[in-house]
């Protein structure tokens, strides 16, 4: 009994300590379940006051998130791929800011022709489904030998399109470039729990099958992110 009284003493002092330092949300915030639940519950709120509605790159409707936007410049900027393709164009600002990010060539299908896309040099853009092998072939086609590809998924974010797009494109990926898996926070991971599966769970399946792409949680790094362990790192 002696020794627990000491042992809650010593605590009840750390404690104190922690305190003076501190502010009480920062003693808190040092506990590591409540720091994840501060962030899945900053990421729901976030997802669902629908702010990707109203973020934009240079007046074109982007619906990424800023962090995601940020951490893609960054890999861009490390890896310098020479092309960089993307299933899903929506409005174009995702090429659109790739391309004006760096120096690199982007790729981007649709399955739906868009109207009033953005014009870019290094920005073409593709109608086709990107699960099609002959969209596949057409991508082919544009990329000569030797080119470091990277590749963004981000069309339908059900687990059907999303395996069919890892079939195809993941191959295409050339080592040490990143291949990301957009909306991964779909079906509860953290947000609208009861989706269809989609994202996240195609990759389940895909990368006990896969070893050469590994999760790059560093790229989780600003806590808030659509893509959590969407971010495959190519060996």
């Amino acid at each position: 009994m002696h020794l627990k009284n000491l042992a809650k003493k010593i605590k009840d002092a750390a404690w104190v300590v922690l305190c003076k330092k501190f502010s009480l949300p920062e003693v808190l915030l040092r506990l590591p379940w409540l720091r994840q639940q501060v962030i899945r519950y900053f990421n729901i709120l976030y997802y669902q006051d629908k702010i990707f509605d109203r973020t934009f790159w240079m007046g074109h409707a982007l619906q990424k998130h800023p962090a995601d936007a940020f951490i893609i410049q960054e890999i861009i900027t490390e890896k310098k791929p020479d092309v960089i393709i993307e299933c899903g164009t929506y409005q174009g600002a995702s090429a659109l800011f790739m391309a004006s990010v760096s120096q690199t060539q982007v790729i981007s299908i649709d399955i739906a022709a868009q109207k009033n896309l953005p014009a870019h040099p290094r920005v073409r853009y593709l109608t086709g489904s990107s699960a099609d092998p002959k969209t596949l072939t057409l991508v082919k086609n544009l990329i000569q030998p030797n080119q470091q590809v990277m590749v963004l998924l981000d069309s339908l974010h059900t687990k059907e399109q999303v395996e069919k797009e890892l079939q195809l494109y993941a191959p295409l990926v050339s080592p040490g470039q990143y291949l990301v898996v957009e909306d991964t926070n779909l079906h509860g991971h953290p947000v609208l729990p009861f989706a269809p599966p989609g994202p996240m769970e195609a990759l389940a399946e895909f990368l006990p099958a896969h070893p050469e792409f590994s999760i790059d949680k560093s790229r989780e790094k600003f806590h808030t992110t659509f893509n959590p362990s969407g971010y495959l790192l190519k060996c």
